[in-house]
């Protein structure tokens, strides 16, 4: 299967409502096979079902609550319990349609979070998300900003077997631990401007990592909107530092995200 997939990108986000179609057009062009659609909240579900169903076998649609909640982001708060009420019944509703549990994790950003009560309920999201993935069989789509470390022990803890830790900001020594329990690593086009994700991608085996955007977050260039199309910009860079064709690349990514999220298998239409 010759292509990219980008295993992690809001396409469901406001920036792209107006040129959604381009967008996709402009991905294919490059070589994206296939791009997981996350949500972070359940207002965005019903919106990301829909774009799965209106780009059939390209978009694949990832449910769960983030870790970071609030309607305002100048007033981020960290996720409760009470934020699975409405998002559950729909991840039972559409979980036929879905690939993955996601965005789910752990975000100890001190604006985010700020006592160890906060932290609590952040744990007791995941775990009980974790739960509803190994129920449906789906791998988990992880954030874990500024809480890598507690965020790969209580995985391992919960015997959570596949998990996507996306845009891992944590020490390689770190992701190393996520390594040894099978899990795998997504790169961002933000590689290029990020010290601490270069030296991650040294350290990681090319057989555990896999690609991303995070679109609109995380593109090669500051404050610009991220795209999908940008997938390349993460390949090219991994492969100029472990010295590999970007072919080389483009065909293990690819075969590890088929790899962790299997039911991409049965959607993509190539």
């Amino acid at each position: 299967m010759q292509g990219y997939i980008d295993c992690h990108c809001h396409i469901s986000a406001g920036d792209f409502d107006d040129d959604i179609d381009d967008v996709i057009v402009q991905a294919k062009k490059v070589g994206v096979l296939a791009l997981l659609a996350v949500a972070e909240h359940a207002g965005e579900f019903e919106k990301i079902v829909q774009l799965s169903q209106r780009f059939p076998g390209f978009v694949m649609a990832c449910l769960g609550v983030h870790p970071v909640q609030g309607q305002d982001p100048a007033q981020p708060r960290g996720a409760l319990l009470e934020d699975l009420d409405a998002a559950l019944p729909l991840i039972e509703k559409y979980k036929e349609h879905i690939v993955a549990i996601g965005e789910v994790g752990l975000d100890f950003t001190p604006r985010v979070v700020s006592n160890d009560a906060g932290k609590e309920s952040q744990r007791q999201v995941l775990i009980r998300q974790a739960e509803i993935a190994k129920q449906l069989n789906l791998p988990l789509n992880v954030h874990s900003r500024s809480a890598g470390r507690p965020t790969i022990h209580l995985l391992k803890e919960l015997g959570v077997e596949n998990a996507l830790l996306h845009a891992f900001d944590g020490k390689p020594s770190v992701a190393m631990e996520g390594v040894r329990a099978g899990y795998f690593f997504s790169i961002p086009p933000s590689i290029v401007r990020s010290e601490q994700k270069q030296k991650l991608v040294k350290q990681l085996p090319l057989e555990n990592m896999c690609l991303e955007t995070d679109s609109p977050a995380l593109g090669p260039e500051k404050q610009v909107r991220n795209e999908p199309r940008n997938i390349t910009v993460s390949a090219e860079y991994i492969a100029k530092t472990k010295g590999i064709p970007v072919e080389k690349v483009m065909e293990v990514t690819t075969l590890n995200a088929l790899r962790l999220f299997p039911k991409l298998k049965t959607f993509i239409k190539v």
